[in-house]
């Protein structure tokens, strides 16, 4: 009964730490994509994006922990989102030199994240009505 109880047990952990390494993967999966999105949209060299990867990773961190501590007040989230803008938007300028690329990393930001909120729907969808097969075109034939 004892080697009954360690099997289950030892199935049930194995079934936890695959599911939880497969959603780090994806997660380092989209900050890859979101990285390679941003830097083409930016037109970042090489000596900009060493110099703008760690700044913007410091942005993001601190934009995360905003809305861990806001949680459901939009118009306090809405504020320190403002300030924490305003904050690096100088650094940012720093960088890029220019005030058209500082407000393209905030709107390629956006943009990014609508992008992947419609592919996780659309992941949803397809998960919940797997697509049937498309109807076959008629063929034009030759006269």
């Amino acid at each position: 009964m004892k080697k009954i109880g360690f099997t289950i047990s030892f199935l049930l952990l194995h079934v936890y730490f695959c599911a939880a390494q497969e959603k780090d993967n994806e997660q380092g999966s989209v900050e890859n994509v979101k990285r390679e999105y941003m830097s083409r949209e930016l037109g970042l060299s090489p000596d900009e994006a060493r110099k703008f990867w760690p700044m913007y990773n410091n942005y993001f961190n601190e934009v995360k922990m905003a809305r861990k501590q806001f949680g459901n007040d939009e118009v306090a989230m809405d504020e320190k989102m403002v300030e924490i803008r305003k904050k690096y938007k100088n650094n940012f300028r720093s960088i890029l030199s220019s005030d058209n690329r500082v407000n393209k990393v905030f709107v390629s930001e956006k943009n990014f994240r609508e992008l992947v909120k419609k592919e996780s729907l659309d992941r949803q969808r397809r998960k919940k009505y797997p697509a049937q097969k498309p109807p076959k075109q008629a063929t034009r034939q030759k006269n």
